[in-house]
């Protein structure tokens, strides 16, 4: 796990990323530290869940839409859901809306970013956050 503060900024917002790839995870955080964020990275979703279940601060999870393994990123998406009603998921990928909405989770509350696009994950994180009631 590692965890990184941003300097200024974002009154506190803690992010945390899951995703396999060590480049695509480091792309993510640097986007998500330029928007004044805070983040937390790991490569797999038991331990994405840890951080969740430890209590640990988290406003936001973006996790790679290609997550795979134990516990994959819509298993991951459910459990968190399921753990903290209340937190934002973004899916990070290229990968079209249809295919997050035949995973069977509600849509309405999730967020779907194509990770490629320069800052593209911070922009839809700033906005998963103004959705906070």
């Amino acid at each position: 796990m590692e965890q990184t503060a941003s300097s200024g900024g974002a009154y506190g917002v803690q992010v945390l990323i899951a995703g396999r790839q060590k480049h695509w995870r480091d792309d993510v955080a640097a986007q998500i530290r330029r928007a004044g964020y805070a983040t937390t990275t790991v490569d797999c979703g038991v331990d994405a869940m840890t951080v969740l279940a430890l209590g640990l601060p988290v406003d936001v999870l973006v996790t790679d839409l290609g997550l795979t393994g134990e516990l994959g990123c819509v298993k991951l998406a459910l459990e968190a859901r399921a753990l903290r009603p209340d937190l934002r998921i973004v899916f990070a990928s290229d990968v079209p809306h249809a295919t997050v909405e035949a995973t069977g989770l509600d849509t309405g509350e999730l967020y779907v970013v194509e990770a490629e696009r320069t800052d593209a994950v911070a922009i839809t994180v700033r906005e998963a956050l103004g959705t906070r009631a």
